[in-house]
């Protein structure tokens, strides 16, 4: 059973015996919340709002969440997801892109309302099919696309989803780049051999040259970048993989430098772990 339950009500799902309500799962309606105020703000004011991102973190693993966009932000005159983002066209598409990436690996399960997988342009109407001739058109394909590929890494990779509800699965590698509206952070999973580490641009820019802190050395294998050409983004990237040195960065050991693209989110695993897989 899962609650929709927007209260802070303790336990909602911890067993019976010991107190709780007993249920399955919990809507994270904080983090729904935060996040549509955080990407409803033009990019250059985002810098001031970067605490809606990271707040989530602080009671992630109180409950069993799922991280809700909902039918209730969808419809009534709130737009849609696309709608919601500021910009141009392939900007809101961009965004959309990004803050589906940033949604697939933040602890917890995704729910994902109709339509939203292919960027809908218009809310939605429960008189009305949803726009599928939109897939017609290439740059919403690509979101379908690149929703279909999430699904796939997600699939074969437990860091995005065996610890989901304890904080094994999660680490900050930096929270605090406000000023570059950038969160990195890693995902593992309970025995920390499968990792990703998972680059979220907010900013309408890229970042050249831009530094993170990596666990290990090595080759890591940029598995996911939303700005790919062929989920309609403009192709900013890193050529499929980069390479961490030992010079100590964010807390860690090593460190590589990356091209991180605008309005976008890159996903990166170990390449010896890849070749493992």
């Amino acid at each position: 059973m899962i609650a929709e339950e927007s209260t802070a009500w303790p336990g909602v799902t911890s067993p019976t015996d010991a107190g709780g309500l007993g249920f399955g799962m919990k809507w994270n309606m904080g983090w729904m919340n935060d996040t549509l105020r955080y990407i409803g703000e033009e990019p250059i004011n985002r810098m001031y709002h970067h605490g809606l991102l990271t707040f989530s973190l602080v009671y992630a693993f109180s409950e069993q969440f799922i991280l809700p966009f909902s039918h209730d932000e969808v419809v009534h005159g709130k737009g849609s997801l696309k709608r919601k983002m500021p910009g141009d066209w392939w900007q809101q598409l961009a965004g959309v892109r990004a803050i589906l990436a940033y949604q697939w690996s933040h602890p917890g399960k995704q729910l994902l309302f109709m339509g939203q997988e292919f960027a809908q342009d218009s809310e939605w109407n429960d008189q009305d099919s949803l726009d599928w001739w939109l897939l017609d058109n290439p740059t919403h394909a690509g979101v379908a696309e690149l929703v279909g590929t999430m699904n796939e890494l997600y699939r074969n990779h437990p860091a995005l989803w065996e610890s989901d509800f304890n904080h094994r699965g999660f680490q900050w590698i930096q929270a605090d780049d406000a000023a570059n509206n950038v969160l990195t952070f890693l995902r593992q999973d309970s025995a920390g051999e499968d990792m990703i580490v998972c680059v979220v641009n907010f900013a309408g820019t890229p970042h050249e040259n831009y530094r993170i802190g990596l666990p290990k050395a090595g080759a890591w294998k940029e598995i996911l970048n939303t700005d790919a050409s062929v989920y309609g983004g403009s192709g900013v990237g890193n050529l499929g993989e980069i390479r961490a040195e030992e010079l100590p960065w964010d807390g860690r050991q090593y460190s590589a430098r990356l091209r991180v693209p605008p309005l976008g989110a890159l996903w990166f695993t170990p390449a010896d772990q890849d070749e493992e897989d």
